[in-house]
């Protein structure tokens, strides 16, 4: 791929002056758009281990740019990376400037970047609302705002409750567990597998394929396939046998959404439902048991949980470089020359942590980790209630849980885009066990809840299908959250907080009776059996 042409004589601080760090690939040059060698300019790697041990130095060293300077995703793939957190938002707010429709990426249009290099798939064309500009992210994106704004919320939180404690009695009679591969990426997984409606028959495999995609030890290709055949399968049984779910409404909503469309729309959900939010789970979890500032009100059960997800999404966002653009022209940015079809990538953790922003955060949501502009995330509300409810449920479960090892021994794994914990070992004294039959009534009774949370809520009178930003009167889940001001402001914004309620339990939810709910018991009960095996 080529990369972006800049001005060394009008930058400050040329990529030849830092050096990479160790065991990072460092290139002596690269194509500019032109063809020409930028000789002797070394980028910043982003995908190595050094990278992924101290992300803070190496956008320290970036910062000797200016505002935007030159990295590399993977091998061959240079781009643009912006640092500033005013510079980030002017270009998420710039849509007749900048795409985000990867078919103007130059370098993978003539074939300079292979399709198989690792960072194609996160950054190719798909038809989603993701890759979409202009009229077709309006029709894309509006199916799926409408489509999460009818969500409710309580029966939403309800679910995952009953999910973490089906998680929790797995692993708790153990008095130890790895909270990443046994928790955080496990339980985004159940949720929205049953808000897509699966039946027990493709559950199974879609559980079981996401599980793998994401796990680098797996057949990332193999699980991909798996997951493309059960959505497409998913669809198809939809559209003949619509339901109370995400999917069926994804299907019926005026956007007319074709079946490869359905499919990219699910896989964007479920991926940005997934992988970012264990990660923001794991995070979170990590920042209560490890940071002191937090270890009195954890003793005494008066931590604000949605305080601690906020730094997390201020100083440690999920996704940590991500919203790729593509210039439509050549153009310039504070300085900075970008070429035309060459990816900008907005450093979503260096602007949260630009030098020039206030030290003062405490209750301030003006945090670029659900990004900004025409993009910003449709599903932050439910992802901030999942990841709230994971963390309260598991303090309050095992209120005496504790780091198995110094926090500073922990791993974190190389990618350019995430910022991600190998593994999350904890120790705790060990719960009651349970059986699988038990775990499995206990959790088809709780899947039953989840039809609560995708309840069909009347339209009023007159609304209008199209008009998917308006927020619903009176629905709290349906309040958007204000995109970030260009500057935060300089007081705390009083928003509410889930706080813990130690003790606190649910009604007891009767199983329903039928096949349906066997069906259901038979699947728990089979997955109990699978994680406890791994």
């Amino acid at each position: 791929m080529t990369s972006p042409t800049r001005d060394s004589a009008s930058t400050p601080g040329t990529a030849a002056d830092s050096t990479p760090p160790p065991g990072c690939p460092a290139h002596t040059g690269h194509s500019g758009h032109s063809g020409e060698t930028l000789a002797g300019e070394r980028l910043e790697s982003l995908h190595c281990p050094e990278f992924a041990a101290d992300p803070a130095a190496t956008y320290a060293r970036l910062r000797a740019h200016g505002h935007i300077a030159p990295a590399e995703l993977s091998p061959g793939v240079p781009v643009s990376l912006v640092t500033s957190y005013q510079t980030a938002l002017d270009i998420l707010r710039s849509p007749e400037t900048f795409s985000k429709d990867a078919r103007h990426w130059q370098a993978l249009a003539d074939s300079t970047v292979p399709m198989d290099n690792p960072v194609v798939p996160m950054m190719m064309y798909r038809p989603n609302a993701l890759c979409s500009d202009g009229e077709e992210h309006f029709r894309l994106r509006s199916a799926i705002s409408d489509t999460l704004d009818r969500l409710d919320i309580h029966a939403l939180r309800r679910y995952v409750e009953r999910s973490a404690d089906f998680l929790i009695d797995l692993f708790g009679p153990r008095g130890e567990a790895d909270l990443l591969k046994e928790y955080s990426a496990r339980l985004p997984l159940l949720v929205f597998n049953q808000l897509f409606g699966c039946p027990p028959e493709l559950s199974d495999k879609l559980v079981r394929s996401l599980s793998a995609l994401f796990d680098i030890a797996e057949d990332s290709e193999q699980a991909n396939v798996l997951l493309a055949e059960t959505l497409f399968e998913l669809v198809a049984l939809k559209r003949a046998e619509p339901g109370p779910d995400m999917t069926s409404w994804l299907i019926a909503h005026p956007a007319e959404l074709t079946d490869e469309e359905m499919v990219h729309q699910i896989v964007v959900l479920v991926g940005a439902g997934t992988q970012p939010l264990q990660n923001l789970i794991c995070n979170g979890l990590l920042l209560l048991l490890s940071d002191e500032r937090f270890a009195g009100d954890l003793a005494g059960g008066t931590m604000l949980i949605g305080d601690a997800l906020n730094e997390v999404l201020w100083k440690d966002p999920p996704l940590a470089n991500f919203c790729i653009h593509y210039p439509r022209h050549d153009t310039t940015v504070d300085g900075h020359r970008l070429p035309k079809g060459e990816p900008v990538v907005i450093s979503l953790a260096a602007a949260n942590n630009d030098p020039y922003l206030l030290a003062n955060r405490r209750g301030n949501r003006a945090h670029l980790a659900w990004s900004a502009g025409p993009h910003t995330c449709p599903g932050k509300d439910p992802a901030q209630v999942i990841a709230s409810v994971a963390v309260e449920k598991l303090l309050d479960r095992l209120p005496d849980v504790e780091l198995a090892v110094p926090a500073e021994r922990l791993e974190w794994r190389p990618g350019p885009f995430h910022r991600a914990l190998a593994a999350l070992p904890v120790r705790f004294p060990r719960t009651a066990a349970k059986s699988d039959e038990a775990l499995a009534e206990m959790a088809a009774a709780a899947s039953a809840t989840i039809a609560g949370a995708v309840g069909t809520a009347p339209k009023a009178a007159g609304e209008d299908d199209a008009a998917h930003d308006a927020p619903h009167e009176g629905r709290a889940d349906a309040a958007p959250s204000p995109e970030p001001s260009p500057e935060p402001p300089l007081e705390p914004s009083p928003e509410p907080s889930s706080e813990r309620s130690p003790g606190a339990e649910l009604a007891v939810v009767e199983p329903e009776p039928g096949p349906e709910h066997e069906a259901r018991r038979r699947w728990w009960k089979s997955l109990a059996q699978w994680w406890r095996r791994g």
